[in-house]
């Protein structure tokens, strides 16, 4: 902000003109002869020059008239600002740019019109470009504000004219313009006769707003490819410099990809390794037209995906246009991508007949095409009723609601349903139904994979509970608590046991789930007996406290609960659960560890913080499996042995040390367990099959350490430390994960990650593929009473109380991995032990990594 100020030069001084002096700006004239005097206005009194200091007097009117000048003076400067910030600065002109397309008839496309750089092409594009700009001119909020158009290219259809238009409009008519360009053809659809040689004729024209990447991307002759595809042939093509060296920042490259008329593009990127996702990173967008039009944008890709991951695309015509967008930051390998030409689909649905059987959206597990519509007439036979049982169902769309349905959905039975959703079933009360399912221009998705099946109105479920949305589930899940039915009709109207509490809305609860701070009756009402009075806050350990000894400085709670989330960080005494930096100063704020902010004066907070990163961007979305992608886990490693193979996981934290369960190595009946030569490590591995991978490091160990205090009876302190023989390289495979700080809180609730090589079923094989599951901390309250071995202070309580996600053998020691700030990954915890392998109601205790972080320091120095 400027700083303005009077200075002297403005201030108005006293002047007497010497004897004789005349052409006074007032219009006055001066002289000593007397008779003159009396000429002049009265009350004009003029100082003797002898006495200067005689202060001159001035008549009222004198006054009025200087304030009537200065006031005209600022009236005048006001409406001149006034004016020069209405025309330059609110009014002031701005750039607007449009994509589009004008469909052409009365001529046929020549393979010439492919090249832009060829005669046709330079003729056609010249005609093109005057009929724009003659629709331009009989709209006048577009055409005189028009500056240049640009011909990009052409296709098929009978040809289709690819185009972008730039502006310049005063502020004030941008909106007008943007009308206008949205409403072009029907705009002008009573001239579109008029426009026309004598070999062509504008059919339709559309135009939608752009951004200037996109133009400065059409003007780049420099990164600019055209490819047709080759009858029976994959064409290969990749970011410039893949796979040997990074692609260029502040790059716009595409590829303009052309099958042969009236068949379709299937476009697979086998390799995709950009710069992580956020806000302005590189990127790949994949567009259903030869222009990049917003609204025929298929897939906009960042970040790196693995080869389990299906980015298979296909088009709704015979063209595409990929575009590779860098920024100035950080650059990546790039892509590979591949694609072919292929029939186009004729039909879509149709009618499915029998008892059972299967349909998909078209090319499913890819992604389906754009502008798709499809319907199923499903029949079974006249006695029964039909169901269609959705087993993957994965319909999105970026910021799009998923309950609006406004773009891709699947109808049945008159309602839409479109998002990612777990398994689901619609039926019908007679022996049809329909299935439309409906793709727009814009993103797509894998699809989705179902099955229609025929079953007795009268017992849809034999043996079983029948859910309202017509799943089947066991009769012991009924009233049992839990919503299996994913409706909640298997737990309303229930009558609770002696063991249960009855919620407000009807369901049953585990008496012990009252009062432990989660909602676990969905309307607060097994909480609410347990709140604090008013003007009051309710501890993590249950305990109320006045709400003004909040962030105080003070430990009221017991437990560092109430000083734990305060918004400003502050220097206070060190507590048991106080954040302290090296220089022995404590912080209130908790978890301040590698979040990206210094809140320790001496930064010690964000030192050694190059760990918890992967390069890996979580795409993964396996149907029926938990299959982790490469380099997802950096930090996973295997342990194994000569005889057995994988025996236990582990966690990478430097360059030579790692952490693990104590009792991988400890084990009466296998001594030789105990000794570093039975062991080899292996970090960046993904699959068991796939040891010899490049991505693969291999290790012996140097020694093991394992907790002093380690109790092999009921798992307590179950912890070690392992020396690798040799350090390792750190790569986008292979890297540390960070440790928490002693005083680091993993709420209960919190959603924590589990990997490992274990077994996928309970007393099952061991798994090839590293498996990852999703898991939650669990209240101890809770825990405690479902576990047939003590819970002590040293273990954590993580799992799904539902069943289904657990650790199993062959996890052990693996890492138990949580998302903080900033996106690092910390470890949480250690696979110890657990009963049996994803039970309901038995979750697994894992070693609390945080309590042993002295005990590591001290032990291996990390």
């Amino acid at each position: 902000m400027k700083d303005y100020r009077l200075t002297n030069d403005g201030k108005m001084s006293h002047y007497k003109p010497p004897a004789g002096a005349q052409g006074m700006g007032s219009g006055l004239k001066y002289s000593n002869k007397k008779e003159d005097m009396n000429g002049l206005e009265e009350g004009v009194e003029f100082l003797p020059t002898m006495n200067a200091k005689k202060l001159e007097k001035r008549d009222p009117k004198w006054y009025m008239m200087m304030a009537g000048i200065v006031v005209v003076c600022l009236a005048v400067s006001l409406l001149v600002g006034f004016l020069v910030w209405h025309f330059k600065y609110k009014n002031a002109p701005v750039q607007k740019l449009y994509n589009g397309h004008l469909r052409l008839t009365g001529s046929r496309f020549i393979d010439a019109l492919e090249n832009s750089s060829s005669s046709e092409f330079a003729t056609l594009a010249g005609k093109v470009k005057k009929m724009i700009i003659d629709i331009y001119k009989n709209n006048p909020d577009v055409g005189q504000f028009h500056k240049e158009t640009v011909i990009t290219s052409f296709s098929e259809g009978s040809i289709i004219a690819y185009y972008w238009s730039e502006f310049s409009v005063p502020k004030l008519q941008a909106d007008a313009l943007d009308k206008a360009m949205a409403n072009i053809q029907a705009s002008n659809q009573a001239q579109m006769h008029k426009l026309r040689n004598p070999d062509l004729r504008v059919d339709t024209i559309v135009a939608f707003s752009t951004n200037p990447d996109t133009i400065k991307a059409s003007r780049d002759s420099s990164c600019k490819y055209a490819l047709h595809a080759k009858e029976g042939l994959v064409t290969s093509f990749t970011s410039p410099g893949f796979p040997n060296s990074p692609y260029p920042s502040n790059a716009r490259c595409q590829w303009e990809l052309r099958a042969d008329a009236d068949l379709v593009i299937s476009l697979t990127f086998t390799t995709v390794d950009l710069e992580p996702c956020k806000t302005g990173s590189d990127t790949v967008v994949v567009y259903d037209s030869l222009s990049a039009l917003e609204p025929r944008e298929m897939v906009r890709l960042c970040g790196s995906y693995s080869l389990s991951y299906n980015l298979t695309f296909v088009s709704s015509q015979n063209v595409m246009l990929v575009m590779l967008i860098t920024n100035s930051e950080g650059r990546n390998p790039g892509f590979r991508a591949e694609f072919f030409q292929m029939p186009k689909m004729q039909t879509c649905g149709g009618t499915l007949r029998g008892i059972s059987g299967n349909f998909t959206t078209p090319y499913f597990p890819g992604h389906y095409p754009p502008n798709m519509n499809c319907t199923w007439n499903i029949e079974v036979p006249s006695n029964q009723n039909v169901k269609v049982r959705f087993h993957s169902f994965f319909l999105t769309e970026p910021g799009i609601p998923m309950v609006s349905c406004t773009k891709d959905y699947v109808e049945v039975n008159n309602v839409k349903h479109c998002s990612s959703k777990k398994m689901f079933v619609v039926s019908s009360n007679s022996n049809k139904i329909v299935v439309r399912f409906h793709s727009d221009f814009s993103f797509v998705d894998n699809g989705f994979l179902a099955e229609f099946l025929a079953y007795n109105s009268h017992d849809p479920c034999p043996g079983q509970f029948t859910c309202k949305t017509g799943r089947c589930i066991e009769l012991k899940r009924h009233c049992d608590g839990w919503n299996d039915c994913t409706d909640g009709s298997d737990e309303s109207n229930c009558n609770c046991t002696t063991k249960q509490f009855r919620c407000n809305n009807g369901w049953c609860k585990p008496k012990y789930w009252v009062c432990d701070g989660v909602n676990d009756c969905g309307d607060m009402s097994d909480e609410l007996q347990c709140q604090c009075p008013a003007n009051n806050m309710k501890c993590n350990n249950g305990n109320c406290i006045l709400e003004s000894k909040k962030c105080d400085g003070r430990d009221d709670c017991g437990d560092g609960s109430d000083e734990g989330e305060c918004s400003s960080v502050v220097t206070v005494p060190c507590q048991d659960y106080t954040y302290k930096c090296r220089n022995k100063l404590c912080v209130s704020k908790k978890n301040p560890e590698c979040d990206g902010v210094q809140d320790c004066g001496d930064n010690s907070d964000e030192d050694n913080c190059s760990c918890g990163t992967r390069s890996f961007s979580k795409k993964s979305r396996i149907v029926g499996g938990t299959n982790s992608e490469e380099g997802e886990w950096p930090w996973q490693i295997s342990m194994q042995t000569k005889s057995s193979g994988h025996v236990c996981g582990a966690s990478l934290i430097s360059q030579r040390w790692l952490v693990s369960a104590a009792h991988c190595f400890n084990d009466p009946k296998v001594p030789s367990l105990s000794e570093t030569k039975t062991w080899t490590i292996y970090m960046g591995l993904l699959d068991q099959q796939n040891k010899d991978s490049p991505n693969v490091q291999k290790r012996g160990l140097k020694r093991i350490i394992v907790h002093p205090y380690f109790n092999d009876f009921i798992y307590d302190n179950d912890i070690s430390v392992a020396e690798l023989d040799s350090p390792v390289t750190f790569t986008k495979y292979v890297q540390p994960i960070c440790l928490p700080d002693t005083t680091h809180e993993f709420p209960v609730g919190k959603v924590i990650h589990v990997t490992g090589w274990g077994a996928t079923a309970e007393e099952g094989p061991g798994a090839n593929i590293l498996q990852k599951a999703e898991i939650r901390v669990i209240n101890r309250t809770i825990c405690g009473p479902l576990l047939s071995s003590p819970l002590t202070p040293r273990m954590i309580c993580v799992g799904v109380l539902e069943g289904g996600i657990d650790a199993c053998q062959g996890d052990s020691g693996g890492p138990l991995t949580s998302i903080e700030i900033n996106n690092k990954m910390f470890l949480a915890g250690v696979v110890s032990w657990g009963e049996g392998c994803a039970r309901r109601n038995k979750p697994g205790a894992y070693t609390r990594v945080a309590l042993f972080r002295d005990w590591i320091r001290e032990t291996t120095g990390v």
